[in-house]
């Protein structure tokens, strides 16, 4: 009977995160993310980074899910300030709403609308390197 408690409840923990990568695989997705170009002033497409949405809670950190020209999820972006990157703050058990995650790519930024201060772009993303190219433009 244990046996098949912890069977049914390994089930529906996975079948839940399937669920809950699918409800953001598609652009838009549910609420409570926004579209960023609705909040702040910046483009509706960033070349090299696609249309982002996020929870507005979240900032500055985020997680922001970033889609392609067809509206597919790509990649998830944390934009974690240059200030808070010291002994005292952690960022602990940062999700991959898309689900799995091929690669990861770190890069400092200076600052944009949204995110005005220095802070570092942690990209995981959901495609290979090569697909990358779907929001280079």
């Amino acid at each position: 009977m244990k046996k098949l408690v912890l069977a049914v409840a390994l089930t529906v923990g996975s079948s839940l995160c399937a669920m809950a990568a699918n409800e953001v695989t598609k652009a838009p997705p549910a609420a409570p993310y926004e579209q960023v170009s609705k909040l702040v002033k910046l483009p509706d497409f960033l070349p090299g980074m696609g249309q982002l949405f996020v929870d507005p809670t979240t900032l500055p950190a985020g997680p922001f899910l970033a889609y392609d020209h067809d509206g597919e999820l790509v990649s998830t972006i944390y934009m974690l300030p240059i200030k808070d990157l010291n002994p005292d703050k952690r960022f602990d058990d940062l999700a991959s709403p898309g689900g799995n995650v091929d690669h990861v790519d770190v890069y400092y930024n200076a600052g944009h609308p949204g995110v005005e201060e220095p802070h570092v772009h942690v990209v995981l993303w959901h495609v290979s390197a090569a697909d990358e190219a779907q929001v280079a433009k």
